[in-house]
């Protein structure tokens, strides 16, 4: 709550009053160069004033005003900022009828479409963005933007979508609205917060105006039991998150119209009694997502409208009970449990979009046809799972799929037509269980290979051209692979513990734009890479390759757009570019050296270079620059005793770089 200035919540809060030229000016930063225009000017000072000196009340309307020229939408603004609190002048009713005054300025998304998109998309409804606004109460701190939209999507606020990705899109432009209109912030990736004024706002409007949006909010206050809380029969939405709760009442007051129940983030709470959802029969979300459960009641199976069940990271869940009758189920969401075979009755959710199941084991309990029954699936997450050539086959005729991320074993990849993958918008497919660490980007189209071998020149698999990203470890067979195969959507390769050596006439990899080389055995110089141009490289990366001697052996009409190098741990590296003259050094932003002993010259000047790393490569004694090439060059990392040593042409010339220099040792 917000109470009168010099208190301690003002500065909590950071609710300090500015004086009216401060107001104004911040208000014309939000609102823009419109505010000052003829007519409006005198009306936007009112409106600056009318937010008290409160930056988060100028900030807010401000905003909310930006690009709008007519006269007539500053007057109604003026108006209703005026009638909203006609005589109390306390901070606090001022704070909640300036973001009341936003919250009603909300462009809504439920609109009349033309008659061509009608006659496009039927008469489907598009979306609520002021019910999107009001559910971010529920959650106390943080808010994960894929847990947001998913519960968006189960309560039906982002309207009527063909698939889910557009359902998704439609959540990511409602989010970015609402940060727009400083009613949400951005928070680290992929999260987003209510700032604590806001949300108190926002509650007050949910429990004054209508009852569509009546919940009840006791998230974060350390709650440790619930029982003693006075639950309506009325309520829509009901959040416990981030609490302290060790068990959950056996009997709660029937709610009939409770569509969301939110307890995640309680992690004490290991049992849930065994008719307890009986009392939420309208229930569309269930999120129990880190918390202690090892089991789900039985009871969860009568939520027949449950459209989002998400169990994230809840840690003991060992197994789920039959879910065959949540015939609405769109969203199963197990990411980071320890789920030991998939539930009965998972073949009856055929209405099932996205499937998250990345850390359980579950192939042994993967029958003959799941994967057909799964009809209407977009998004398959089981990474943790081995699957064999058979549930390949059946994942293969899903046509809705368009997000697919498994494990298979080496049989599911040969002999194959996979020219279905076409239809995949992103993947991750796993062969073999790697050792390397691949971070996971849920956007790409990569294939990890390990320990694999083609063993005849024909039998290749032909899915590895539709991928963006590879990654092979322990690959025998790569040339065979680059000499039958065209690659011209690959953009990085990664060959780790392998031969390197592509054998064919022609690049096979014309639009490559990142190569990285592990273990690569007897590679002497990238430039002994096949008949690879590397007309679009980027970047390149080199760890442990014993062999290496030289980066490029430079011949004519050597031309390399490379902006980053990192070599590491190349013991019998000497030089990296051989033959090459200033004209032909690529135009390297980001130069990395680790443990390079033999390394003493980086040849001629790097003009472009802005950041250098140099750590126990003690030959080097010079730097790849002048006085007259290192304009660019922002950081220099090292160690103290190799910057101690570095011979220099000009004395003046190491002054002027010695705010550039920072100390490393990695």
């Amino acid at each position: 709550m917000i109470r009168q200035m010099n208190t301690r919540a003002d500065t909590e809060l950071n609710v300090s009053t500015l004086e009216e030229d401060e107001s104004w000016r911040l208000f014309v930063k939000n609102a823009g160069d419109v505010a000052n225009l003829e007519g409006i000017q005198p009306l936007a000072k009112e409106i600056a004033r009318e937010c008290g000196g409160l930056p988060l009340a100028i900030t807010v309307i401000g905003t909310s005003m930006r690009g709008k020229t007519k006269v007539e939408l500053w007057k109604d603004a003026l108006k209703s900022l005026r009638m909203s609190e006609p005589h109390n002048k306390d901070v606090e009713k001022k704070v909640y009828m300036v973001i009341k005054s936003s919250f009603d300025s909300l462009e809504s998304q439920d609109i009349e479409l033309s008659s061509e998109q009608r006659s496009k998309h039927g008469n489907k409804k598009r979306g609520d963005i002021k019910s999107c606004f009001l559910y971010c109460s529920l959650y106390p701190l943080d808010i994960p933007t894929d847990d947001l939209i998913n519960c968006w999507l189960a309560e039906g606020f982002l309207g009527e979508h063909d698939t889910y990705e557009e359902a998704y899109n439609r959540g990511i432009t409602t989010i970015r609205s609402l940060v727009d209109a400083c009613l949400l912030e951005t928070h680290e990736e992929d999260f987003v917060k209510m700032h604590d004024v806001v949300r108190d706002v926002t509650k007050w409007i949910a429990n004054t105006f209508g009852d569509d949006h009546t919940c009840v909010f006791q998230a974060g206050i350390g709650l440790t039991e619930i029982s003693h809380i006075k639950v309506s029969a009325s309520v829509k939405r009901i959040s416990f998150v981030s609490n302290k709760i060790q068990c959950l009442p056996d009997c709660l007051t029937e709610c009939p119209e409770a569509t969301s129940l939110l307890l995640q983030d309680n992690e004490p709470l290991v049992k849930i009694p065994n008719e307890f959802f009986l009392s939420f029969p309208a229930l569309r979300v269930v999120n129990l997502s880190a918390t202690g459960i090892r089991a789900l009641p039985c009871s969860i199976n009568s939520l027949r409208q449950l459209r989002a069940l998400i169990l994230q990271n809840c840690n003991g869940l060992k197994e789920l009970p039959p879910i065959g009758d949540l015939c609405n189920l769109q969203l199963l969401d197990c990411d980071n449990t320890r789920l030991r075979c998939l539930p009965q009755g998972m073949d009856k959710l055929t209405n099932l979009r996205l499937l998250n199941m990345p850390e359980s084991d579950l192939e042994s309990s993967i029958s003959q046809g799941f994967f057909l029954k799964l009809s209407s699936v977009e998004i398959i997450n089981m990474t943790g799972s081995c699957l064999g050539s058979t549930s390949f086959d059946e994942i293969s005729s899903l046509r809705n799929l368009t997000s697919l991320f498994i494990r298979l074993d080496s049989s599911s990849i040969f002999n194959r037509d996979h020219t279905w993958m076409t239809r995949l918008k992103r993947f991750r497919i796993e062969v073999g269980k790697t050792s390397m660490y691949v971070p996971f980007n849920k956007s790409r189209r990569e294939i990890i290979v390990s320990k694999c071998e083609i063993f005849s020149s024909r039998v290749v698999s032909g899915m590895f051209q539709f991928a963006s990203h590879l990654y092979f470890e322990e690959f025998i067979g790569l040339r065979k692979l680059f000499a039958y195969n065209s690659f011209d959507g690959l953009k990085s390769l990664h060959v780790e513990s392998c031969s390197c050596d592509f054998g064919s006439a022609e690049d096979p990899l014309p639009n490559l734009e990142h190569l990285s080389l592990v273990y690569v055995v007897n590679l002497k110089s990238v430039s002994d890479i096949g008949h690879l141009r590397f007309s679009k490289l980027r970047r390149l990366d080199i760890n442990i390759c014993d062999s290496l001697t030289c980066l490029f052996n430079v011949s004519v009409g050597f031309s390399v757009p490379l902006e980053e190098i990192t070599i590491s741990y190349c013991e019998e590296l000497v030089e990296l570019f051989v033959r090459c003259s200033a004209s032909q050094i690529p135009r390297v932003r980001k130069l990395v050296l680790r443990y390079l002993p033999k390394l003493g010259t980086l040849g001629e000047p790097w003009e472009h270079l802005e950041e250098l790393k140099v750590i126990s490569c003690n030959e080097i004694r010079k730097l790849p620059l002048s006085i007259q090439t290192s304009n660019n060059i922002k950081v220099i990392r090292g160690t103290p005793e190799w910057w101690s040593h570095l011979e220099w042409d000009d004395d003046k010339f190491k002054s002027n770089l010695e705010h550039c220099f920072t100390e490393s040792y990695w």
